[in-house]
């Protein structure tokens, strides 16, 4: 069996995620075979598995960075919430059901062993697994039956290194604090630590690491700067909801509202990249400014979020968007809300009822308790028929006249829908923006001429490649390899 250590932080968003796929990646560059692994993730961005599961987009994306296809054993648990007290459990990349935050607390200890089971099939065909760590190993409510942090650490017997955000400010009491409420055998585990995302004089900082290692008889494995710029798909945060700055060359702006539960935000990434888009997210309470497209983005909680978006005054922004001729697409949730209605008296997503949408579309859904998850290839219905690669990951079936004019074919079979004043498009397709060519045709129907070339999949490789660049530069790998038996 291959060997394993595993990445904690202080706390959540620390850079447990950036850390695990430059390790990934600088092993991968070495041709060592590397996997990553989450025992559990709590997300509401995933992806679809080459096996058909469902994982955390942060583990597909560290499943690229090691070259590999995505694979349910590199996520066992994920959870999806439906609201501030119940989520979704998906095990093994299927949903099993949805539970309160109490009941699944107490359930843990029957997932510990499937979990690691997971982590072992890993082992058994890598040379070396590097784990992601949940929130914090420090969280005293949530250390009984954790199976995310130390538990999973202590069962599997695996070595720990923490990483801390200096930039929040306080690192060193973050580090500290977490050591001192570990057990004796948690802190034993711990062989150092890593700061991540630094920014200015290193020489002004020794002290401080100095002190850190007599404290606490723990080396520092080195500081890791803050690298502007970084692309690196995101799972719960978005690096800027606010204005997107304005490029010089800005010729088309793209107005997304922040949905509440919104999922599969990085469908939005090749949007928020290109040179020649104004990408602005609109929060709660702010004004809708004109655009040239309108995105109704995925959500975790359709009907939850289609209220929400009414409140808010987006009927009446859509109507006034169409009349003056811009262009609207739905993605997944958002294309179920372009609908005539949705029926969810089954209860599947949240409390039962019937809600009316936007009317846009001809189409109505309903929900079920199966869910739908299939990567796709297919080719958009107009400008030539590019290719479109992405994924599925829905519940619920829609149905309606609108879908006789399809706006995709994915292996020949119609998908999606299309206005016949070509206004309107709505369709389930995660990624849909990825490859260049739909990303090009979908530019110019909003109405971008000449729109540049974005290679989504070349800037993330270039991305893979810069951190782990810097990681090697900063960071002692050595004391890593020696850590995995290298």
């Amino acid at each position: 069996m291959g060997s394993a250590i595993m990445i904690q932080g202080t706390t959540s968003d620390a850079g447990k995620s950036l850390v695990v796929t430059a390790i990934c990646r600088a092993l991968h560059r070495r041709n060592i075979r590397v996997a990553p692994f989450k025992p559990q993730n709590m997300a509401l961005n995933s992806a679809v598995t080459e096996d058909g599961g469902e994982i955390g987009r942060a583990q597909a994306v560290q499943a690229l960075a090691c070259g590999l296809k995505p694979h349910t054993d590199m996520n066992p648990i994920l959870l999806k919430p439906n609201s501030d007290k119940e989520a979704q459990v998906i095990f093994r990349g299927h949903p099993i059901t949805n539970q309160d935050a109490m009941s699944y607390h107490e359930r843990k200890p029957q997932l510990l062993d499937a979990v690691a089971e997971t982590f072992n099939n890993l082992l058994n065909r890598y040379d070396h697994v590097i784990v992601e760590g949940a929130g914090s190993p420090a969280e005293i409510n949530l250390r009984k039956n954790d199976i995310a942090n130390m538990g999973f650490a202590e069962k599997v017997d695996c070595p720990v290194l923490i990483v801390g955000d200096i930039d929040r400010g306080g690192v060193f009491a973050q580090f500290v604090g977490t050591l001192a409420l570990l057990s004796v055998s948690e802190q034993e585990r711990v062989k150092g630590f890593i700061i991540n995302k630094f920014r200015g004089d290193i020489n002004l900082l020794k002290p401080g690491l100095q002190w850190l290692e007599k404290k606490t008889g723990k080396p520092v494995l080195g500081v890791l700067h803050y690298l502007p710029g970084l692309y690196l798909a995101s799972e719960d945060s978005f690096f800027d909801t606010s204005r997107q700055q304005k490029s010089e060359i800005s010729q088309l702006k793209v107005v997304i509202p922040r949905l509440p539960r919104i999922s599969n935000h990085t469908d939005l990434d090749p949007l928020r990249l290109h040179p020649q888009v104004e990408l602005i997210w609109i929060n709660h309470g702010d004004e809708i400014p004109p655009a040239d497209l309108i995105i109704i983005p995925g959500s975790k909680s359709t009907r939850g979020d289609l209220h929400w978006l009414q409140k808010q005054g987006w009927t009446k922004a859509i109507g006034r968007h169409l009349r003056y001729g811009g262009k609207l697409m739905g993605i997944c949730g958002g294309f179920q809300m372009l609908g005539k209605e949705l029926d969810d008296s089954n209860g599947v997503e949240g409390k039962p009822g019937i809600s009316k949408g936007f009317g846009v579309l001809d189409i109505n859904t309903k929900f079920n308790k199966t869910k739908r998850l299939l990567n796709i290839e297919g080719e958009l219905n107009f400008t030539g028929s590019p290719t479109v690669v992405g994924y599925e990951i829905h519940m619920g079936q829609t149905t309606g006249a609108g879908l006789d004019r399809s706006a995709l074919r994915l292996a020949g079979v119609p998908h999606g829908a299309i206005s016949a004043d070509n206004q309107v498009i709505g369709h389930y397709i995660h990624g849909i923006f990825d490859h260049p060519e739909a990303l090009r045709s979908l530019l110019d129907w909003a109405g971008l001429q000449k729109s540049q070339d974005l290679d989504l999949e070349n800037e993330q490789s270039k991305a893979f490649n810069r951190l782990a660049d810097s990681f090697e530069q900063q960071i002692d790998m050595e004391f890593i390899d020696e850590l995995l038996g290298i």
